[in-house]
């Protein structure tokens, strides 16, 4: 499979069932989802396994329990297949929550740590603007620079920013709900293929969630960073990351800023990067992946035959 970069997905992955066939399969992810339970006291694993999906859908829930699927994956992959990410990894990247699940992977901080710094930030961008204030749509056959123009004229002396360049011609934007509504017209006035609001809580990385960046700068000044073991591609400078100082200032620089998720994929395969191998919950990666490089490798494990299938292609 030549050299590899492991993903780890962020929200709008979850699904209702993630992690129940892990946790039937693998004594290691049991593990993990029981240290996350208890870390947040809470039977956060019976509501991934069995819903409602409304409960699960809530940002609180759904960032810790993303990592905690990805991490059961990789746990399984580590302890029972034999996997060392260190031998087999160039890089780890995650989507905006994912980038946690990705400094977990490379040891810089625990799980436990993980859990309570998403139940923080899910909690603190949850409460950072009013419901219905803000809102965040996507821009589909767009460029990047397409996007920013769009988002200049529609401010109106309002937020609204690109939040995610995807990459393949989807853009994601996130700022007050009427300047989003303004640029979705107008990205629809120059014939852009399509423009839809995203059913999400809150505007997600843009400069509306400040007071959730000053919440997450306090808590993550709390916790212990170490060197990752695996270089880190970090969202906001979409670069190979290994200072441990300077990874807790991007994650609170992510708050409010792009996932230049684009940008960090091309860097990727520019350093000679063949596979993109997406640990976790669903598919969002992998399909990102083959829309933006198209020559690559792409695969996604998230239950016990992914998992096989994946050590016997290490293996090969």
């Amino acid at each position: 499979m030549g050299r590899h970069a492991f993903l780890f997905p962020g929200q709008g992955s979850q699904a209702v069932g993630m992690g129940r066939d892990l946790a039937a399969a693998f004594r290691a992810a049991r593990e993990v989802f029981q240290e996350v339970d208890d870390t947040l006291s809470q039977r956060l694993s019976k509501l991934m396994f069995e819903g409602p999906a409304e409960e699960l859908t809530l940002t609180a829930n759904a960032q810790p329990a993303l990592m905690a699927v990805s991490l059961a994956v990789l746990r399984v992959l580590t302890r029972e297949g034999g996997l060392r990410l260190e031998d087999q990894a160039v890089f780890l990247a995650g989507h905006s929550l994912g980038e946690y699940s990705a400094l977990t992977a490379a040891g810089v901080f625990d799980l436990a740590t993980a859990a309570r710094l998403l139940r923080v930030r899910g909690d603190a961008m949850q409460a950072a603007v009013p419901p219905g204030l803000g809102a965040m749509a996507a821009l589909l056959g767009v460029s990047f620079d397409d996007a920013v123009a769009i988002c200049a004229e529609a401010e109106a002396g309002e937020v609204v920013q690109p939040a995610n360049d995807n990459g393949g011609g989807q853009v994601v934007i996130s700022g007050h709900a009427g300047a989003v509504d303004r640029a979705i017209e107008l990205a629809k006035a120059r014939g852009f293929r399509r423009a839809m609001k995203l059913p999400v809580s809150a505007p997600f990385h843009c400069a509306l969630m400040q007071n959730a960046a000053v919440a997450m700068a306090a808590a993550l000044a709390e916790v212990g960073f170490a060197a990752p073991c695996v270089p880190v591609v970090a969202n906001v400078s979409a670069a190979a990351e290994t200072d441990p100082a300077r990874l807790r200032d991007l994650l609170v620089a992510q708050v409010t800023g792009t996932v230049r998720w684009r940008e960090s994929m091309e860097m990727m395969a520019g350093a000679g990067v063949e596979s993109f191998v997406e640990l976790g919950a669903g598919k969002v990666l992998s399909g990102l992946t083959r829309r933006l490089l198209p020559e690559a490798r792409a695969v996604s494990v998230g239950n016990p035959a992914e998992i096989e299938a994946l050590l016997t292609q290490l293996q090969a």
